[in-house]
């Protein structure tokens, strides 16, 4: 694995420990932080696919562009395009006020990112822990 795959694997590894930690939380969980979380998870594992196919990508946090360059070596993938909207929008708009996530929002963004991280792990290689 190339070292910036790597790099690009940590930092997903720490979104989705901070958006499973803040979905667990007792007191007074964030749900904006989890869908965030979730969302950046994603991004960057496909950043790192990407990285690791050797495929040109730009600063985007739109994960639908970025799997559309992963589409042109697996095309089956676009299966996951609906999710890639769903999770894109978390990336920015829950940031701003007048919009909040709420438990179920926040579940079901880290649904989508745990089926999308073992599709990644996989993918490159890894191993696959919860």
């Amino acid at each position: 694995m190339l070292a910036l795959t790597r790099e690009w694997v940590e930092k997903a590894e720490g979104d989705f420990l901070t958006a499973q930690r803040e979905y667990r939380a007792r007191n007074a969980p964030n749900y904006d932080a989890v869908s965030f979380h979730s969302q950046q998870c994603v991004e960057k594992y496909l950043k790192a696919l990407l990285q690791e196919s050797n495929l040109v990508f730009g600063k985007t946090h739109d994960l639908a562009i970025l799997l559309n360059h992963l589409l042109i070596s697996r095309p089956a993938w676009s299966l996951d395009l609906p999710a890639m909207r769903t999770l894109s929008a978390y990336a920015v708009e829950l940031r701003y006020p007048g919009n909040a996530a709420d438990k179920a929002m926040a579940k079901s963004a880290l649904a989508l990112c745990k089926e999308f991280r073992i599709k990644a792990r996989s993918e490159l290689g890894l191993e696959i822990k919860n």
